[in-house]
């Protein structure tokens, strides 16, 4: 006996509803972030550049912010497993949200870590030398400067022999910002936050070659940005 079209709604009506509404619930978490669009394929492109995801490999991105990058990262490099990460709720919720709303499945659900604290004291473990890419985007300068020692400090712990470091964002060269759109960001930062702010390459270099990290490439970004490429010797 067929059932009428009706029917078919009394009887599902009460469970499409939450369906709906979760639904919703996801793309209303997502957040969009117009800078991530324009720079996540100039930055896919400084990685493939760089051979990942040529093998089968593990990333992970500290900072993730609202998933954007990781997503398509995920999406356009199959071989590699992604886990993304942030200390911010509504950064993890966005992120969710991606990692549920993609189906990918070499893109992991996040987890809340903080860059500061000992590698021990991080969930999802064990961790120590199992990364082949570790991946900052825009964490530098939007943080205190503890966060980019307990990046290279996490570096070391986290990456393989070989492996790679890539941070993205704005910096100073040699004790000057350029051009004066960048030096107007450094300055809205501070007022900002006065921890923050654009960080100088040259301490980055001091600070990677502390903890085993040799310089590779400072590749040129649209906008006035820069991906730093170091690897793990």
């Amino acid at each position: 006996m067929l059932t009428r079209p009706t029917n078919i709604k009394r009887l599902f009506g009460d469970l499409l509803l939450p369906v709906v509404r979760l639904s919703q619930i996801h793309r209303f978490a997502m957040l969009v972030a117009p800078a991530a669009e324009r720079n996540k394929h100039y930055i896919l492109k400084v990685l493939r550049s760089r051979g990942v995801g040529a093998r089968p490999g593990f990333a992970l991105e500290l900072a993730s912010g609202s998933g954007q990058h990781v997503t398509l990262f995920a999406s356009n490099l199959p071989h590699v497993v992604w886990q993304p990460s942030d200390i911010e709720a509504a950064s993890l919720a966005s992120i969710s949200a991606y990692v549920k709303s993609s189906g990918l499945p070499n893109l992991l659900p996040p987890l809340c870590l903080d860059v500061r604290r000992p590698l021990q004291e991080w969930p999802g473990g064990p961790w120590p030398k199992s990364c082949d890419l570790v991946l900052s985007i825009n964490l530098v300068h939007i943080s205190p400067f503890t966060c980019t020692q307990g990046l290279f400090k996490a570096a070391q712990d986290l990456l393989k022999p070989s492996a790679l470091l890539v941070t993205y964002g704005p910096y100073a060269i040699n004790g000057t910002i350029s051009p004066q759109s960048n030096v107007d960001f450094d300055a809205s930062l501070r007022r900002s936050n006065p921890d923050w702010g654009l960080r100088d390459v040259t301490i980055l270099k001091e600070l990677a070659k502390e903890h085993h990290l040799e310089f590779l490439e400072m590749v040129d970004m649209p906008a006035n940005n820069k991906c730093l490429v170091f690897r793990m010797q």
